[in-house]
């Protein structure tokens, strides 16, 4: 079959913003997707949230909408576009879920969209449970025994008559909303949540399987019916993680052939049955002492394991699915090995590992168990010749400051009880804990006994124990060559034994290159496109070099690795661009990273891609073996920035900003120095490198204090402190303190206004990208706060200051690329907080917002080319707003506090545009799911300083039909300025409170601003954390209520909002020459 020409033009819609079970993978995917329309010839309308992805790149599709993603207004969209078709399996399970509405609200059929890829009918088969029972029954696919609900109660009865433990599976979610539940007061609180997550209401409560394997299947089939299994997914851990959560390995390690064919059967009766021209992913459950298998669920689809499924093999899915859902079929498609892909077969000498990442350091209160609710953030893959190779790899690219399994000082110090008693319960430090439990004797058989891990990788993990054990039994010095080519083989780190061994980095790298142990790159072919390929590196004595090297100029770009809050996909949006850049400026580029949901990571981005992890072990050879004319580090965060010196000191050109220059920046005594010779305003700060130093440092200057580690991103354990006690057990428990890592010790400036700037330097030019005023006041990071542009509030004479103070850093530090400075504006002072000479994670939004492509710039002038060359010479200001919003995960984590602070918690941001500022920022709490309600009762508790602001906010709400609730304090305020409110108790002061409020759904939006430190601070955090998992509104800073009334009233004048594309809004961005 040929490709579909009743068709001319298609709208895809996009996944939104990052969330945990949501995440870059649907980056990678419309990337995919927008990249084989074009080439088929289609017209492409592209609708999305997320301004930090490459899909929302004007240039991928032709009209692109940066949009809350609702029917509402994907209807005005359609309705302006008048689209032919509709694909809707590349957005993850928002898009699927928003196809299906448009679809039985009649909204399709009224403006004649068709919808290509799959039968939207056909999917309940797949989405409602009780729809998937059926049809596995008729299939003759077994499933685990079950029944649906909707409500509580009902719940219960299927759970007694089944037994505990149950799982709860709500309809139409992603991420497993659900979970595992031992009781009937669990199944209370996780039935609550899946009924308010399903988009129908629907709860499948099943039997559980806790223990059985878990196995993975990524399917493909075209409308012929002819079908291919591009990947055979084995999940080490056992069901009852979440596969997001779980560790796994492709192919199958351990699974029968016979075992894997009968998958494989099942799967092919699926998709024939769910009618999907694509990508499905399809999990089974397989009981290894019984044999019994059954399917546990299917993604129709593309979906966080197809990325990984496309990554592991070579098999791009998503651009191989757009282009059967066009009406090609797979055998008019190439396949490197046999012809065409109808012929497709997984095929490689190689193990791939992937490895999930998560951000439980930013939610101490959180617990770190393991269950069917997905809690990562992101994920790693590595490739290796064996297991074990692939194994340690994978560990090191996570970022967690770990080169190995071992050599962890609060693991070490555990006795084997204590260790036994921890690891018998999934957490994210599971296999670390075994790995420990193994060197002080655990036995295998005891291991798998109390973990229900298949007892292969137990195996494995015992003999790269056993090798390290050996391994110890040596000096450096006398070290048998024998048992260091043995070490490598089993994918030890040169760090790691340099660590062992109490010796350098490069004494064991140089005494590894002596023994003949050489990194050598092996190559993974790509099926699907003619003539494409990316690299992996392996140690394996019988590999050979499989990497063609020109001779053409080479710039490296160095990613960001895995996805995690405050260093997330805006980064590798980052690196893209200087790819995409210095590609059309005839370079060749070569792609190092290690995430496998990245645009970064696909084959076509870069000339030239390893996966590998980013440690200079790993990147070093891969620069040296291209000769690589430069390395760009200042694009892919921090992990990229701690390569720099060690780059640098191996002979790499290190281009665009000095290193030096970037150390100087976060060197507070360097940094005031640069900033006092140049005329710049700081707060009173200090380094300190003792607790009695930083409580001098803190005494002089005064309380509160704002603390934070050197050389982090995402504002890793940054805090305010408002007295010496919290100073000392903040020194004591939140850092490590080093005379090479000090902590920075600043006055906090209260009740100012935050400013970020991007900006941009070719050494000579400076130019202001974009200046963003925050919504919430100075104190909350950056990346957790709104921010817009143009600034709304800032005067002239402000604006003006921060753009001398802006040049004057950058001359200052010699910066030669991107620099964000964050500054503090407090009754007209402006006050400069930091400033970092790379990328940032603002930078999307800045491209987006003005329509200048800083990224793309930076990489041009990283290479020599000059502003004035590029066309690039002054500052672009929209006449159009735009805002910029964070998502949070707080509801992945009961009882955490949704209070933000200067540590970064968001794992995604949206944008909202408008002509409008106020509706740009209605529109972003849309996009963002916060659901400002027009009517209703609001509850308001803000602290003493606050209270004589509130009282014109409140005035407005009760104007617009509000009802309004107040702790006692708070309302005998605004009794006292003529303002009437119903006042409630605090929790631990009696009845009626605010829970009782929210218990009974009565109340629609809360409004707190709680002070730090008070009696009253577990009652807030109760609270919040309550309202967050009933989806109730809050908002916690005077600010952010002053923009959602405005925002309010002006939906109340003009309440059908515009809808406009990218394109539209950029047309008076300058023409530059790129």
């Amino acid at each position: 079959m040929a490709k579909r020409t009743d068709i001319k033009k298609i709208l895809i819609i996009g996944s939104g913003p990052i969330i945990i079970g949501q995440a870059c993978e649907f980056d990678y995917s419309g990337t995919q997707a927008c990249k084989a329309l074009r080439s088929a010839g289609y017209e492409i309308v592209l609708v999305n949230s997320n301004p930090a992805t490459i899909m929302t790149d004007p240039g991928m599709a032709d009209h692109t909408y940066i949009e809350p993603l609702t029917a509402q207004r994907l209807e005005q969209i359609i309705a302006r576009e008048k689209p032919d078709a509709l694909l809707p399996n590349l957005g993850g399970q928002t898009a699927l879920n928003l196809s299906s509405e448009l679809h039985e609200k009649g909204i399709l059929a009224k403006y004649n969209v068709k919808v290509i890829g799959v039968d939207l009918d056909a999917i309940k088969r797949g989405e409602d449970r009780i729809e998937f029972k059926k049809t596995m029954a008729s299939l003759g696919v077994p499933v685990p025994h079950s029944e649906p609900s909707y409500s509580v109660e009902e719940a219960e009865a299927i759970a007694n008559k089944l037994g505990y433990p149950v799982v709860l599976r709500p309809a139409y979610t992603m991420g497993g909303t659900g979970g595992i539940v031992y009781n009937v007061e669990e199944l209370r609180q996780v039935m609550a949540r899946g009924l308010a997550a399903s988009l129908i209401g629907q709860v499948l409560v099943e039997e559980c399987v806790l223990g059985w394997e878990e196995l993975e299947l990524e399917v493909v089939r075209d409308a012929k019916g002819q079908k291919i299994t591009v990947c055979f997914i084995e999940n080490v851990d056992p069901m009852g993680v979440h596969t997001g959560d779980s560790f796994c390995v492709a192919p199958m390690l351990t699974v029968p052939r016979e075992v894997q064919a009968k998958l494989q059967d099942y799967a092919y009766r699926i998709v024939d049955a769910v009618g999907v021209t694509g990508g499905t992913n399809v999990q089974f459950a397989h009981n290894r002492e019984d044999n019994r298998i059954v399917v546990i669920e299917i993604n129709p689809r593309t979906s966080r394991s197809s990325a990984l499924a496309s990554k592991a093999t070579g098999f791009p899915i998503a651009h191989v699915s757009t282009l059967l859902a066009t009406g090609m079929t797979l055998d008019e498609i190439p396949y490197w090995r046999r012809g065409t892909l109808e012929k497709y077969e997984p095929y490689g000498d190689y193990v791939v590992v992937k490895f999930a990442r998560w951000a439980f350091e930013k939610f101490p209160q959180a617990k770190t168990t393991l269950g069917t609710q997905m809690k990562a953030v992101g994920e790693v893959m590595s490739i290796g010749k064996n297991f074990k190779e692939a194994f340690q790899k994978a560990i090191r690219s996570l970022e967690i400051g770990r080169s190995g399994l071992g050599q962890i000082k609060k693991f070490q110090e555990l006795s084997l009880d204590e260790l036994k008693a921890r690891l018998v319960t999934p957490t994210n430090e599971r296999y670390f804990l075994i790995y420990e439990a193994m060197l002080k004797g655990m036995s295998v058989e005891e291991i798998i006994r109390m973990t229900s891990i298949t007892p292969y990788f137990i195996e494995q993990m015992r003999e790269i124990a056993d090798c390290e054990v050996e391994l110890s039994s040596y000096a450096f010095p006398s070290l048998p060559d024998e048992l260091l080519r043995k070490a490598k083989l089993y994918g030890f780190s040169d760090k790691y034994l340099a660590k062992l061994f109490n010796t350098t980095e490069k004494n064991v790298r140089e005494r590894r290159k002596a023994v003949g142990m050489h990194a050598k790159f092996q190559e993974l072919k790509v099926s699907g496109v003619k003539n494409a390929a990316y690299y992996y590196s392996t140690y394996a004595l019988d590999a050979k070099d499989e990497v063609p090297v020109s001779a053409h100029r080479k710039i490296m770009v160095l990613g960001g690795g895995p996805n995690r809050i405050g260093q997330g996909i805006e980064f590798d949006y980052c690196c893209c661009h200087a790819s995409f850049a210095l590609r059309a400026a005839g370079f060749e580029t070569v792609m190092v990273n290690s995430n496998p949901e990245t645009v970064s990571t696909d084959y076509d981005t870069s000339d030239k891609l390893y996966f590998e992890p980013l440690t200079l072990e790993d990147v070093l050879p891969i620069y040296r073996r291209e000769k690589c004319d430069g390395v760009i580090v200042q694009f892919g965060g921090q992990t990229p920035l701690n390569l720099a010196d060690g780059l640098k000191a191996n002979g790499a050109n290190v281009i665009g900003t000095a290193p030096e220059m970037i150390d100087a920046a976060e060197d507070r005594r360097l940094f005031a120095a640069v900033a006092e010779k140049a005329g710049i305003l700081q707060p009173p700060g200090a380094t300190a490198t003792t607790v009695d130093g930083a409580a001098a440092v803190a005494a002089e200057i005064g309380y509160p204090v704002l603390m934070r580690p050197s050389f982090v991103l995402g504002g890793r354990a940054m805090v305010i402190v408002h007295d010496e006690a919290a100073l000392r057990a903040y020194m004591k428990n939140a850092v490590e303190v080093s005379e090479s890592r000090p902590v920075l010790i600043d006055r906090y400036l209260g009740n100012a206004t935050e400013v970020d700037v991007d900006c941009i330097s070719d050494g000579e030019t400076t130019v202001v990208g974009g200046i963003m005023e925050h919504v919430e006041y100075a104190g909350i990071h950056s990346g957790d706060s709104a921010c817009m542009i143009p600034a709304p509030t800032l005067s002239e004479a402000v604006k003006a200051k921060i753009r001398a103070d802006a040049l004057g850093l950058a001359s200052a530090l010699r910066v030669r690329g991107l620099m964000n400075i964050q500054f503090a504006v407090r009754d007209g002072e402006v006050f400069v907080l930091e400033a970092n000479p790379r990328a940032s994670r603002t930078v999307p939004f800045v491209s987006k917002a003005t329509g200048v492509p800083l990224a793309k710039l930076a990489a041009r002038v990283m290479t020599g080319t000059s502003l004035r060359e590029l066309g690039f010479t002054e500052e672009v200001s929209p006449r159009h707003t735009a805002v910029k919003e964070a998502v949070f995960p707080f509801a992945r984590f009961p009882g955490v506090d949704v209070l933000l602070s200067p540590e970064m918690k968001s794992t995604g941001e949206v944008m909202g545009l408008d002509r409008s500022a106020p509706l740009a920022y209605l529109k972003s709490q849309i996009a963002a799911g916060t659901r400002i309600p027009r009517a209703g009762k609001i509850f308001v508790s803000v602290r003493d300083e606050d209270k004589e602001a509130l009282v014109p906010l409140v005035k407005r709400l009760l104007a617009d039909g509000y009802e309004i609730y107040a702790t006692r304090g708070t309302s005998t305020h605004l009794w006292n300025n003529g303002v009437r409110s119903r006042a409630l108790f605090r929790v631990a002061e009696g009845r009626p409170n605010l829970l009782d409020l929210v218990g009974e759904h009565d109340v629609a939006w809360i409004i707190t601003t709680p002070s730090p430190g008070s009696a009253q601070a577990a009652d807030d955090i109760r609270i919040r954390s309550t309202a967050v998992l009933r989806g109730i509104p809050v908002t916690t800073t005077l600010d952010a209520l002053r923009c959602a009334i405005d925002g309010l009233d002006a939906f109340a004048e003009n309440p059908r909002l515009e809808v406009c594309s990218l394109q539209e809004y950029q047309r008076r961005a300058p023409k530059l020459n790129l």
